[in-house]
């Protein structure tokens, strides 16, 4: 890596992961709306489940990915808050990714029943005969939810602001130009 590019495993972590919160935003919000006798109302939470544990798994990988190879400095024409700013939105991400992950396994295992993914894997439940845990999940996971999709959408307008009015290199050291 360079001072001031990311690296091509940090672009493919970056639009992975924002590929695949899209996808599990959509999925979620259409699943909900699933009535029991649908031949998906099964078979979507648990595609949504396998890809949430990818998501996880995807955004571990990467944050030690950072921590190992670190990130390039901010561009000598970005302002103080807007690195301040910067840096808030990419921890808030990673914070509340891993949030829904706590929060959709809660939703699933409160009552005692292990998480079901596609090929047979299942993670056991740890906590449960918590009282209102798994409506308390469902609120955070929801909210948190809807969250990440509004950050994400002010991130990829700073970027933008950044490669259209700024005409600096933001937005282009993150497509690998």
């Amino acid at each position: 890596m360079t001072e001031t590019s990311y690296n091509a495993a940090q672009r493919v972590f970056h639009w992975l992961s924002a590929l695949t919160v899209i996808g599990l935003f959509v999925l979620g919000v259409w699943m909900t709306g699933l009535s029991y006798y649908d031949p998906l109302y099964r078979t979507a939470p648990l595609w949504h489940k396998t890809i949430g544990v990818a998501l996880i798994v995807l955004t571990l990988v990467r944050l030690g990915w950072r921590f190992a190879t670190g990130v390039p400095r901010a561009l000598p024409t970005h302002k103080p808050w807007e690195i301040g700013i910067a840096h808030l939105v990419h921890w808030f991400l990673y914070a509340a990714i891993l949030s829904m992950f706590f929060s959709g396994y809660l939703i699933t295992t409160a009552k005692g029943q292990s998480l079901d993914l596609l090929g047979g894997i299942s993670i056991p439940a740890m906590i449960t005969g918590v009282d209102g845990l798994e409506d308390i999940a469902e609120e955070v996971h929801e909210l948190t939810a809807y969250s990440i999709i509004g950050v994400a959408v002010l991130h990829a307008l700073a970027a933008i602001k950044h490669h259209v009015i700024d005409k600096d290199r933001t937005l282009r050291r993150m497509i690998g130009r």
